[in-house]
């Protein structure tokens, strides 16, 4: 890595043209290290942010170009038979071949983010004779893409690109099957669009059956079902992490990425945002809550009770599980630990259990429609606010900030959950929420 960096210093961007030509052959070249190292070049004003881009993807599809063409000339017999000696065997072309059938040609938007498939794309898309007008639209948007991205992470991280390059490579790879996920999900549903919502309709009349005319309280209840599982699947994977005291480059780069997108210009602004989390304003959320039952309750009794539970028992939840991490913490707290550090955020918990319940109790009993909608999106735009203000002032960790925003909403979904459950098995009279 280092005679590709010194080669870049003196050459510029000749190195950076030619290494991804030939990463894209298949040559070993580690092309994210050269972008990323690119982008501090530029974050160092010694190279051009917009040529550094044009050339790094004229260089990436000159590369995909050539592989796609060589592929397309030998033909697939000559990879069946000698491909296993670099990679591209019979396995695995049987392997992109049901790859390609299955998801479609769109995945090559992202397949230069996935380490091994993007040099042997070109190879297969040849050798499959995909016709080179469609190939090239995706594989040349695709390059564009992958190297503006990573020069432009350099760009932002300046002196700190070599330290967290690795990790940024792989939330890059999440990100991209994420993506993947995304495309498989829009071509099945273009595929089976009769299918999905003959099976649509049959799952909502049987809810229908079972909730009679309580429809919205079924798509609540099935809704706040599935956000409280994956809350609760991504809490086990934050707990596992917290124990392999895994957090360090993700607090790192966050606090690195707020520093770099917020300057001190915005002090002001994050002090207002601040404010939206702090007791005072809970306070008032807590008295609008109450009063809101008091008045719009269908049943004030159980409601009251269920607001109780929540706050209350949110206070102690967040209480115990702070002192149980500390105990289970990897690494031993100090006194100033115990002031700064804090698995989950008490904050960040009780502002996610206040506002989400405030949020609740709004959509539960209004009935235009559009502020089912608004109001939800409202709250997580101000709990986000909230969570970059304490980021901007370094009050908290990134990762027990969002840890507190995890496990509150964990807390909140199981009660409403609870609360819902209760209301039906009660027969309690409903209609208002229709």
């Amino acid at each position: 890595m280092d005679n590709i960096t010194s080669y870049i210093d003196q050459y510029g961007y000749m190195v950076l043209f030619v290494a991804l030509l030939l990463e894209l052959i298949a040559f070993p070249f580690p092309g994210e290290v050269l972008m990323s190292y690119t982008g501090f070049l530029v974050f160092q004003g010694r190279l051009n942010w917009i040529l550094s881009i044009i050339i790094a993807g004229i260089g990436s599809c000159t590369g995909m170009t050539i592989s796609y063409w060589i592929g397309y000339k030998l033909g697939q017999p000559f990879f069946e038979k000698y491909g296993s000696r670099f990679h591209m065997g019979p396995e695995r072309i049987e392997k992109f071949s049901h790859w390609y059938s299955k998801y479609g040609i769109k995945l090559l938007l992202i397949a230069y983010f996935i380490p091994g498939i993007r040099h042997i794309t070109g190879y297969f898309s040849g050798t499959t004779r995909l016709p080179f007008r469609i190939y090239a639209i995706f594989a040349y948007i695709g390059a564009f893409l992958w190297v503006t991205v990573f020069i432009s992470l350099g760009k932002l991280l300046g002196p700190q690109w070599e330290t967290f390059h690795n990790s940024i490579k792989q939330y890059l790879i999440i990100g991209g099957i994420a993506a993947a996920i995304i495309f498989i999900v829009i071509y099945i549903y273009k595929k089976y669009k009769e299918e999905i919502k003959e099976t649509v309709i049959r799952l909502l009349n049987l809810t229908l059956t079972i909730f009679h005319k309580r429809r919205r309280v079924g798509f609540l209840l099935a809704t706040t079902a599935i956000l409280t599982c994956g809350l609760m699947i991504l809490m086990f994977g934050m707990i596992e992490d917290f124990l392999g005291n895994e957090f360090t480059n993700f607090n790192q780069i966050v606090v690195l990425l707020i520093s770099s997108v917020f300057n001190k210009d915005w002090t002001e602004a994050m002090q207002t945002f601040s404010l939206l989390g702090s007791r005072q304003v809970q306070l008032i959320l807590l008295s609008f809550t109450f009063i809101w039952i008091l008045w719009k309750g269908e049943n004030k009794l159980i409601e009251l009770g269920s607001f109780l539970i929540v706050i209350l028992g949110g206070e102690l939840f967040e209480e115990s599980l702070r002192r149980i991490f500390q105990s289970l913490s990897p690494v031993p707290y100090s006194f100033t630990d115990h002031i700064f550090r804090n698995f989950p955020s008490e904050q960040s918990l009780m502002n996610f259990v206040i506002y989400g319940f405030t949020v609740f109790v709004c959509i539960r009993f209004v009935k235009n429609h559009w502020t089912h909608t608004l109001i939800p999106m409202a709250g997580l735009v101000v709990l986000m606010l909230i969570a970059i203000s304490r980021l901007f002032f370094n009050v908290e960790l990134p990762s027990d900030i969002a840890a507190g925003y995890v496990f509150g909403g964990v807390w909140l979904g199981l009660n409403i959950l609870l609360l819902e459950i209760f209301r039906l098995l009660q027969g309690i009279d409903i209609h208002r929420i229709q």
